[in-house]
């Protein structure tokens, strides 16, 4: 179920049967969120990009148990993509992308590690490229820093439309050990959905 470099042009391609459109989450963690995707909606094609062997084992122990490696059904419209997820978008042809995925990613807090977080207007431009017209962009986050961040980075920019971010989790958004924590420790989450516009992305 890995998602091998040489598909990488073309991730269509990889999945048994070809799926009707295209999903990708980036950084899924312990893979609640990735799993839970897959087997809600089994005519999209997910790649659940990680670069963390702690989250990658997570999924695959809960798709695969101990011993049943050889008869454990792996979901066919499931992929994995151990590397970074910004080298898979800029491969993957242009408009392909119907949904993306980031669930509480990491806030990199300090200052100089901003360049770090995926919400960064040097990757919205990225993203849009990606995705077609009309295609959703899901950015779910607790920290307040990464929050006031996200809502200044949608603000500032044309490729996605972003209303304001719900503070309930929407229906269709699985939830997540993260949310979870979060709650016990106090903090609020906020949920986007940005929607991407047909402006074109400057070349």
């Amino acid at each position: 179920m890995r998602l091998a470099a040489e598909h990488a042009g073309n991730p269509l391609t990889a999945f048994p049967t070809t799926p009707a459109e295209l999903w990708v989450e980036v950084g899924f963690g312990g893979g609640e969120h990735a799993r839970a995707q897959a087997a809600a909606n089994p005519s999209a094609g997910l790649v659940a990009c990680e670069v963390y062997e702690n989250g990658i084992c997570s999924l695959l122990s809960a798709l695969v148990p101990e011993g049943g490696e050889a008869t454990a059904p792996v979901p066919e419209n499931l992929l994995v993509w151990d590397d970074d997820a910004r080298l898979l978008l800029r491969q993957i042809p242009p408009g392909t992308l119907s949904r993306l995925f980031l669930m509480f990613p990491d806030p990199w807090p300090k200052a100089r590690h901003v360049k770090r977080r995926f919400v960064h207007p040097d990757n919205v431009a990225l993203v849009a490229r990606a995705m077609r017209p009309g295609g959703e962009w899901r950015i779910g986050t607790d920290d307040p820093t990464y929050q006031a961040w996200t809502a200044e980075v949608l603000a500032g920019q044309t490729l996605f439309t972003a209303p304001a971010p719900a503070t309930e989790r929407p229906e269709g958004w699985p939830p997540t050990r993260y949310e979870q924590k979060a709650r016990k420790a106090g903090r609020s989450p906020l949920w986007w959905a940005a929607t991407r516009t047909d402006q074109p992305v400057a070349e």
